[in-house]
């Protein structure tokens, strides 16, 4: 296919999986577009350092592009990046999605506005077998959020292996595919590196109501091997 391409970028599990499969299919994924909240120092979701999320990109050799934006704007910003990739050359937006069709719609909306395809590697796979999948490719993760409805925070910040999904309460998720958990990937066959991270705490934080109130606990990543 040779296309050029872009993928929206989290640092998760899925996003990593999808951008890996992407590149096998033969997509040449030159653009990880990463959505930052609006200090510009951490992802809008996971709530990463951006040095951590540049050392991923580094180490997997694919140029990050990054934009700040709050939920209000999150969708104009994002439409404004897609297009601008889509001036350098971008044909193809992939996404980690797996199965929630209200992810894909929107997907397929944005991109229509930039010109673009939607590729969704993962869609329509067994949640279960992708984490599976994960684990048998060599990647690494770690926990770096929880939603409190489904975990508290014992799990954040945790190692994400067959450990931690033996552990998991019944109605989790073993993927997080319903928002219970998000991840950070620090290893894997793409990665000419590890990236290397300490965890040194856990941070709660509550929605405010018009987002729906909910509590999260987000892992305090640090550059660099724990002292």
């Amino acid at each position: 296919m040779n296309q050029p391409a872009l993928a929206s970028f989290s640092g998760g599990k899925d996003s990593m999986l999808a951008v890996h499969r992407a590149r096998a299919a033969g997509l040449e994924v030159r653009w990880l577009l990463a959505m930052l909240e609006q200090s510009g120092q951490r992802l809008r979701s996971h709530g990463v350092p951006l040095a951590l999320v540049q050392a991923q990109a580094d180490a997997l050799g694919i140029e990050l592009v990054t934009a700040a934006a709050s939920w209000d704007d999150y969708e104009a910003v994002f439409v404004a990046q897609l297009q601008a990739l889509a001036a350098r050359g971008a044909q193809v937006a992939v996404f980690g999605d797996i199965d929630l069709q209200p992810h894909r719609d929107w997907e397929e909306r944005v991109c229509a506005r930039a010109g673009l395809r939607a590729c969704l590697p993962l869609w329509g796979s067994d949640r279960r077998a992708l984490v599976d999948t994960f684990f048998a490719q060599g990647w690494r993760a770690r926990v770096v959020c929880v939603d409190s409805r489904w975990l508290d925070d014992r799990f954040c910040g945790r190692e994400f292996d067959a450990a931690f999904v033996a552990s998991l309460p019944p109605g989790v998720d073993a993927c997080g595919e319903n928002g219970e958990f998000h991840t950070f990937v620090y290893d894997g066959p793409a990665f000419s590196h590890p990236v290397a991270h300490h965890v040194s705490g856990c941070t709660p934080w509550t929605a405010p109501p018009r987002l729906g109130g909910l509590r999260y606990g987000f892992a305090t990543l640090e550059p660099g091997d724990a002292a």
